[in-house]
């Protein structure tokens, strides 16, 4: 079963976002990220540089007041420490590379 595979099995039956690491290494580390329509990514912060991209679906992205809306192959830099959130708004796979 491929990660993907993985994600998607495992989304069927969760009531919350299912991430499963693609690749890592000593210095960085890439996950993908799968939500259901409606699903949070409740507040948290970034403690090394990421970025996240919406390989399908549309999330919202929350950054303090800021909301940004993303679609598929979308992309928001994450800023170190700053407390944010993400919200799907439909059925979407995200990628989030870190470091």
């Amino acid at each position: 079963m491929t990660t993907i595979q993985d994600i998607l099995s495992a989304l069927e039956s969760s009531t919350h976002p299912v991430a499963r690491a693609l690749h890592k290494g000593e210095n960085f580390k890439v996950l993908l990220i799968g939500f259901k329509a409606g699903m949070v990514l409740t507040d948290h912060k970034a403690h090394i540089p990421s970025k996240l991209t919406v390989l399908q679906g549309a999330v919202m992205y929350r950054q303090g007041e800021k909301i940004f809306s993303l679609s598929q192959y979308d992309e928001v830099d994450i800023p170190l420490e700053i407390t944010h959130a993400v919200e799907a708004i439909e059925d979407s796979l995200c990628i989030l590379t870190q470091g």
